[in-house]
């Protein structure tokens, strides 16, 4: 981060310089810190500069002009929702930041960090990455402007814009920059950039989008489009090809890694803490995920609002168990740990070690769990109970949590993993998601019915009860989805009010760029073309909100709901 820690190193100059939205941690759940240390074993000399100044180009000097290249990313979030809440007020605070103090990161922060590169280094190839990125990447719908904007990649006039999990694409471009050759090029893995689709490789599977203009004049062209990246996505060796002013936007297929290489990555020698020029601030994200372990990435799941499985994909690809017991052991001898392994898990935690037995070139569902569970679909969460165990046994660990939230009609798949997790491996609480229970609904979410979170509820509070733990569930619920009506959210109200529980975690639908629910909402149809209820205005959305954060007991007006007493097994 500074010339003088340069000097330490012995190097001269930086290969690669990064530039971040969030604040420096040194640990892999951090994406700067994961590439830049992915760039270093590989060779390249890094730089991060983190939550840089805007008003100037000053601070993306310190270190002198890169080589290569820069990368920019917003950082763990999309800035716009780092900024705004659901009814565009603005945030308070920003996890990611030194004091937990909003403001550190600008609005669309890709944009901005591109321009100043531009002016501190004329010349140096810009690389776009990370979450507001890699989901802006075609023609997308922003909810702030509430109108559509052409790829971010044309915008910030950057030279190739890499998505998803991008060590293997930055790898290949900064490996083509030291070899003179230029960045864009369809050899490069899970990339975006202006070419040619003649350029394309003979015999190529390539799925056509459409234009920017006709989805400008069409509102349902974007709902296509992004049906038709899922499936480029995940088919995993299909190019697509967006026309856009007359020039051809290519995206090439995702390059994720392998078992062996996650390992290799996540061996890397990460101190797990924030950079020392922070000394004395508290990062509130890195406190929250300091003793945590990443498992795998990706999700099966395909949820329409989801952005994780849009940026990630739905193939997930897993550590080995030996990788995730070494980290932990690592994790356990480090001075200062205090005995408690917070999560093991990744976006879905049930899903390690989960493959598909079949043909994804072939499959051309929207999920591997919805409207069930596809047969190909294959995963053992027996061993990743014996994983946990695992764990469990290094020497210095006395707690092993799953804090990343399960899939709860995976589980039910195999209650003998619901009943080693209740007993072992909760907390007191577990996350889950049913985000609703009107069937309308969750089969817009692409969410299993109310009945299966019943019936997952049930196990859960009878598995409780024979561990003799006072346990808990936390439900994650979203109101005024696209196809909500405020009958829905009553609905809904009644359940929880029926039960006691007065929920915390309640979001209000952000129609988030990429996703098939953002398409959705702008459309105002379900993915086959039937018109949906929609709340568009900041005040309808409100309302379904308040139907369910303001729930009152059934029969009396006025009263909160209080949480169940000991023995109930959930709230």
């Amino acid at each position: 981060m500074s010339r003088a820690e340069m000097d330490r190193l012995g190097w001269t100059e930086l290969d690669v310089l990064l530039v971040s939205g969030d604040a420096y941690v040194d640990h892999p759940s951090f994406g700067a810190a994961l590439l830049g240390r992915w760039l270093v074993s590989n060779g390249f000399r890094t730089g991060i500069v983190a939550q840089p100044r805007w008003t100037g180009p000053d601070d993306l000097k310190v270190m002198g002009r890169p080589r290569l290249a820069a990368g920019v990313t917003a950082g763990a979030l999309d800035s716009m929702l780092a900024h705004y809440t659901a009814f565009r007020k603005k945030r308070r605070e920003d996890a990611y930041t030194p004091g937990g103090l909003a403001g550190a990161r600008p609005n669309r922060a890709c944009l901005v960090y591109a321009g100043l590169v531009k002016q501190a280094f004329p010349g140096l190839p810009v690389l776009l990455g990370g979450v507001e990125a890699s989901l802006r990447r075609i023609t997308h719908y922003d909810f702030w402007t509430d109108r559509l904007h052409r790829p971010i990649l044309l915008d910030a006039k950057a030279d190739v814009l890499l998505y998803g999990m991008a060590e293997r694409g930055l790898l290949e471009v900064c490996r083509r920059l030291d070899a003179g050759r230029p960045p864009a090029d369809p050899a490069v893995p899970g990339a975006a950039y202006i070419g040619s689709r003649a350029a394309l490789p003979a015999g190529a599977e390539v799925v056509e989008l459409p234009s920017h203009e006709e989805m400008l004049a069409d509102p349902s062209r974007l709902l296509a489009a992004a049906l038709a990246i899922e499936r480029q996505v995940h088919q995993a060796r299909a190019w697509a090809v967006q026309p856009v002013g007359g020039r051809a936007l290519v995206l090439t297929p995702p390059g994720p890694l392998e078992t062996a290489e996650l390992d290799r990555l996540y061996a890397l020698p990460f101190t797990r803490e924030p950079h020392p020029a922070y000394a004395g601030r508290t990062i509130p994200a890195a406190d929250m995920i300091r003793a945590s372990i990443t498992s795998h990435r990706g999700c099966g799941g395909g949820c329409s609002f989801c952005t994780l499985s849009a940026h990630q994909g739905r193939t997930v690809r897993s550590r080995s168990a030996d990788s995730i017991v070494a980290e932990a052991a690592a994790m356990a001898a480090a001075p200062g740990f205090s005995g408690s392994i917070s999560d093991v898990g990744g976006p879905t935690a049930n899903m390690w070690g989960a493959v598909c037995t079949g043909d994804p070139g072939r499959c051309r569902r929207s999920s591997c769990l919805f409207p069930d569970i596809c047969p190909r679909f294959a995963v053992d969460q027996m061993s990743l109970i014996g994983l946990l165990r695992r764990v469990g046994a290094v020497r210095g660990v006395k707690h092993v949590r799953v804090a990343s939230g399960i899939r709860h009609d995976l589980a039910l798949k195999d209650e003998r993993y619901i009943r080693a997790m209740v007993r072992d491996f909760v907390g007191g609480q577990l996350k889950i998601a049913p985000e609703h229970l009107a069937d309308e609904v969750l089969r817009l979410m692409r969410k299993p019915g109310a009945g299966t979170f019943e019936r997952f509820l049930g196990i859960f509070d009878r598995e409780s009860a024979a561990a003799g733990k006072r346990q808990f569930l936390v439900p994650y619920l979203i109101s005024a989805f696209p196809g909500c009506t405020p009958a829905h959210m009553e609905a809904l109200a009644r359940w929880l009010a029926g039960r006691n529980w007065r929920p915390e975690q309640v979001q209000c639908f952000i129609p988030l760029p990429g996703t098939v629910a953002a398409a959705m909402y702008w459309a105002g149809t379900d993915p086959d073309g039937r018109r949906i209820p929609m709340a568009r205005t900041d005040a309808e959305r409100l309302a379904l909100h308040g139907l369910l954060r303001d729930g009152e007991r059934p029969g009396r007006p006025g009263r909160p709901n209080r949480p169940r007493r000991a023995g109930k097994g959930r709230r």
